[in-house]
């Protein structure tokens, strides 16, 4: 263990040393109810993985004796750690940690109130016999010496597209080549696993260069790394779309992935007795079945775009369009548009088609949480991602531990405050825009933006400059209404306003993940998994019970080889880790009794 320091900073560390010690002794007697009760009674453990080949949150000491109970004697868990330094805050200690488990390298973050555990989380990090060849143990690259059969890089790299799909098999199959099957290919051919990625786009990075010409990530640079290859330090905080694009077409060339673009997966059906899937796909006309032990539906955290139905659609004598399909505000300039939604697209849109010269109108149907862009940063994002968490000694892996430490139950007592605060720091800004008649909210309990991310992935705009067009009236506002009815070149809304249109837009959001399940597997398979997204908070778009974690996400379902994959640039960084170890671990025929596995509740 570290060694026993002085002062204030030692007395932290030590707190977690010795618990660590005596908690690493109860698990070696396998005295499970002395294990439970180093943790408050009350208290969390956050699973990724390492005990449970699952995600999993056990709250208070009856669920976490019922895990030990089944996962104890497999897991065999040893070598607790402390890593780094400890804090104390406000009567809470806490700290990195690492461990090990029979065929795992863990790591955590632990943090105590009272010498007990309030959270604890763990996470597998590396497969022990099946390490990443990274650090000292990258490849040489050179071949030294003399052969005469010998294979250029080039020539390996060319054998290996010419086979894999055809005469080889992937055991993996990503469907979906966004920044989220990109990022988990990359884990998976660090660890060996032969993988093919597929998009219908013909490029790697299409999928946002297609998007609208005004699109930028709403998130900083510092949230938004990639697995492997962080951006450079020169890079824009906030990325343009066709610069997330080019990222994404160098970084699938760079780490080597075999990436099928112009593909599109037709149909896909699970074999039961060969243990395997049957995919067939139309590869830039091309058709072929692939066989892959192993399914990853990796099409973001949405599903299929929601388009409503309204009478006198088809009726339109302009066009419209969904938001994903909008090419952007210039071609609308001196237009009447109509954008139907008041969330993130609704409000870009919106801006850029302002921009162009458009009138244009956004119809809000229901509240939206704002945030602005630079409070976000500041007051939310900053301890963990910017630059001055970086010269107090953040690195983008800690951070995302640290975040990830914190169980979706409690989340909300760290974000109430701090949004309380933003209301207080902005709230010129939100009585202008609520004086322009915009509906505004914090959630349903004031726990702003990610929590309604996580519960329902709407419902929000993180401002970027488009508020303060809705503010001064420049994108007019027709709030608390929808559209009733379409007539060839206008919209009669809900309360009875009639609006002249040449455009409408349909910013409405998409449907859960597993529509994609339905539309390529089937409808009885999407029904067999569930709802994907949201935890059961009993929230607007969010129906209960409580199930504690993001359904069906990075880990096993109730579809035997079928995950599901997908979220923000950080999410899809830091679980695409888990999930690439839990796929590896079977490709090599290593024991993973899930517990825990999710029961389906709701259908979509």
């Amino acid at each position: 263990m570290a060694a026993q320091k002085t002062g204030n900073e030692a007395s932290a560390n030590q707190k977690i040393i010795d618990w660590l010690q005596s908690f690493d002794q109860a698990l070696r007697t396998k005295d499970i109810n002395k294990t439970a009760d180093h943790f408050e009674k009350e208290g969390y453990w956050r699973d990724l993985v390492a005990f449970t080949w699952n995600i999993k949150t056990l709250e208070g000491q009856e669920d976490i004796k019922e895990m030990l109970s089944h996962t104890l004697e497999a897991t065999a868990p040893h070598d607790w750690q402390i890593d780094g330094e400890a804090t104390e805050s406000d009567g809470v200690v806490e700290s990195c940690i690492s461990f090990n488990t029979k065929v795992a390298k863990g790591y955590g973050y632990l943090r105590l109130r009272d010498g007990k555990a309030w959270t604890l989380l763990t996470t597998m990090v590396e497969l022990r016999d099946f390490p990443e060849k990274r650090k000292k143990l990258r490849p040489k690259g050179a071949e030294h010496g003399v052969n005469p059969d010998r294979l250029t890089w080039q020539e390996k790299r060319d054998i290996e597209q010419k086979t894999l799909g055809y005469t080889v098999q992937p055991y993996c199959l990503v469907i979906g080549g966004g920044q989220g099957g990109i990022g988990l290919g990359a884990r998976l051919r660090q660890l060996e696993v032969p993988t093919i990625v597929i998009d219908k786009q013909p490029r790697p990075g299409d999928t946002w260069r297609n998007r609208y010409k005004s699109l930028c990530l709403h998130d900083p640079v510092w949230y938004d790394h990639m697995p492997y290859i962080p951006f450079p330090e020169n890079w824009p905080v906030f990325t343009p779309k066709d610069k997330v694009g080019d990222w994404l077409e160098m970084y699938t060339k760079v780490m080597e992935l075999n990436y099928w673009g112009s593909t599109e997966c037709i149909s896909a059906e699970y074999d039961e007795a060969l243990q395997q899937w049957n995919v067939e796909v139309d590869r830039d006309g091309e058709r072929l079945v692939l066989n892959p032990k192993q399914l990853v539906l990796a099409t973001g955290m949405s599903g299929l775009p929601n388009i409503p139905e309204i009478p006198g659609m088809e009726d339109f004598a302009g066009e419209q369009h969904h938001s994903s399909q909008h090419p952007g505000g210039e071609a609308y300039k001196g237009k009447k548009c109509v954008v139907l939604g008041a969330n993130n697209s609704s409000h870009d849109i919106c801006a850029a088609l302002w921009e162009s010269g458009a009138d244009v109108t956004m119809i809000q149907r229901s509240s939206t949480h704002i945030i602005k862009s630079d409070t976000l940063m500041d007051e939310v994002l900053g301890g963990l991602y910017s630059e001055e968490a970086i010269e107090n000694g953040m690195t983008t892996y800690k951070a995302d531990l640290t975040f990830g430490s914190i169980p979706f139950k409690v989340m909300p007592q760290f974000h109430e405050p701090v949004y309380r605060k933003v209301a207080e720091l902005d709230a010129d800004f939100y009585q202008r825009l609520t004086d322009a008649g915009f509906m505004l909210d914090f959630g349903e309990d004031y726990t702003g933006l990610f929590m309604k991310y996580l519960r329902r992935g709407s419902g929000y705009y993180i401002d970027v400059g488009a508020s303060e067009l809705v503010a001064d009236g420049k994108i007019k506002l027709k709030p608390h209404a929808s559209i009733d009815h379409i007539k060839s070149n206008s919209v009669v809304l809900t309360d009875g306003t009639e609006l002249e249109a040449d455009l409408i837009v349909y910013a409405t959001g998409f449907g859960s993940m597993n529509g994609w399940a339905a539309k390529i597997i089937s409808q009885e398979v999407a029904d067999k998994v569930g709802k994907c997204w949201g935890m059961g908070s009993g929230t607007k778009k969010d129906p209960g019970p409580w199930e504690g974690e993001l359904r069906n996400m990075w880990k096993p379902t109730q579809q035997e080889a079928l995950w599901f994959h997908g979220g923000n640039l950080h999410q899809s960084r830091h679980y695409s880790q888990y999930l690439s170890l839990q796929l590896k671990a079977r490709m090599e025929g290593i024991e993973t009794p899930v517990y825990g596995l999710q029961e389906v509740h709701h259908l979509e």
